[in-house]
């Protein structure tokens, strides 16, 4: 009988797997290859990468592993782990040292070895902060657990950088025209995690500034923080890991790992015991028969013909689930297009009672003729108290901004000039008590076509 709940879970995974988009084979390496891992926290490049990394050395290419934080927020697995209950600030940067130890470890059994591991030191579960509010700014972010406003650990990247987005931006640049890599994997847009979004946003801006001074890499963002994904939790080697049913429009690359690879990426993976000790089943249940690779396709705006607006959908195909708040099957959801150069955003709300529970959109603006840390970033939020918009940390007046409803459908005009008339935005809805499906709540990028 107690096989009975893994059989169902891997039903159910066979199930979503039907929805979901064809999977390529992930690009072979060669011996000219330059491989960079950008992983969010210390374990990442384990989880999500291990076999990349074994199979890149295997044939030949260069390796570098690069950690943005050194996860040191995660206060309960720091009682846990060191069975003791703390609130000083040095503490959590030791609990930061402990899991830069475990990446080296987890690293050099994999086969990368000395400068080939670097660490960027910025605030774990503090990244989201500063990418939309901290630019420009003398009062750097203050971290959470360590209380610090600047990278405190010595052999980070930049020691003393402060808090802000110049120095993250930096430093990220720092490493792409250093290394010069032919394939980068980072984490994915759709990750729950505040810190995984943002690397991949900081990668991207990056790449976009360094346009034509670096060869252009390919990008291939790894998935780990995913409520309910992958199934069944715990170690299952032979099990392949399926692409989540609420991404079916992207396209899927997948590295079929043999029995020694997933073996190694085991092994790897137990050495981050600090994370280990508190959800042992978690971590291996990345240690599968193949790593998945996937990248969010930008949504071209065009400006609207005299017939009508050409709105660009993001599509929503999920199977259905309990939780009603989370089904969306062959939905336009959320829909952005341009008109009279304004931005112009449509959201499909379920009830009327949605109307006044919330809903948010962080739009970032991005232009070739700005600097990055000068551009706007809004969040706009509509509410029952109305429209706000608050540009960073100021909040913002915008006369011919606007909203309506049309029925239980959210419609938001906005003018390009209040994003800094940019090339491309970096776009993302989220809801108070609700959960949007996985695809609808992304990081998108919006490509302003001229």
């Amino acid at each position: 009988m107690k096989k009975v709940p893994l059989i169902v879970s891997i039903l159910l995974a066979v199930c979503a797997r039907l929805y979901a988009a064809p999977i390529e084979l992930l690009p072979a390496f060669s011996p000219e290859d330059r491989v960079l891992v950008f992983a969010p926290h210390p374990d990442d490049e384990s989880i999500g990468t291990a076999g990349v990394i074994q199979r890149a050395l295997q044939a030949g290419a260069r390796v570098h592993v690069v950690c943005y934080t050194n996860g040191d927020n995660n206060e309960f697995a720091f009682i846990v782990y060191e069975k003791r209950l703390t609130f000083r600030k040095g503490e959590f940067l030791h609990m930061g040292e402990v899991r830069r130890h475990e990446t080296i470890a987890a690293m050099d059994v994999l086969g990368v070895h000395g400068s080939g591991v670097r660490f960027m030191g910025y605030p774990d579960y503090g990244t989201m902060d500063i990418l939309t509010k901290y630019w420009e700014t003398d009062k750097p972010f203050r971290s959470m657990l360590p209380r610090v406003t600047r990278v405190s650990y010595p052999d980070a990247l930049s020691v003393g950088a402060p808090f802000v987005g110049e120095s993250i931006l930096r430093d990220v640049k720092t490493v792409l025209q250093a290394f010069r890599p032919t394939k980068i994997f980072v984490s994915h847009p759709a990750d729950t995690n505040r810190d995984h979004q943002t690397l991949y946003i900081f990668l991207r801006v990056a790449l976009w500034d360094l346009g034509g001074t670096i060869p252009a890499p390919q990008v291939f963002p790894y998935l780990i923080h995913v409520i309910g994904w992958p199934v069944p939790r715990g170690s299952h080697p032979e099990l392949p890991l399926n692409p989540p049913a609420d991404l079916a429009e992207s396209t899927w690359f997948t590295l079929p790992l043999d029995a020694g690879e997933v073996a190694g990426k085991a092994v790897a993976i137990a050495l981050h015991k600090s994370q280990i000790v508190y959800n042992p089943p978690y971590l291996y249940t990345f240690a599968r028969s193949n790593e998945l690779f996937s990248d969010v396709d930008p949504l071209e705006l065009k400006k609207s013909s005299p017939g009508g607006v050409d709105w660009q959908h993001v599509v929503c195909q999920r199977v259905s689930r309990k939780q009603k708040n989370t089904v969306c099957i062959n939905s336009n959801a959320l829909s952005y297009g341009l008109a009279d150069n304004r931005l112009l955003i449509r959201m499909e709300l379920r009830t009327r009672l949605d109307k006044n529970l919330g809903t948010q959109f962080l739009l970032l603006g991005y232009s070739t003729k700005v600097p990055f840390a000068r551009m706007p970033k809004l969040a706009v939020t509509i509410g029952v108290m109305g429209m706000k918009i608050k540009n960073k940390r100021q909040v913002l007046f915008v006369p011919d901004a606007r909203y309506w409803f049309e029925g239980n459908t959210l419609m938001i005009s906005l003018p390009l000039a209040c994003l800094g008339n940019p090339d491309y935005i970096f776009a993302r809805v989220r809801r108070n008590l609700v959960r949007l499906p996985l695809n609808v709540s992304t990081w998108r990028i919006l490509d302003i076509k001229p």
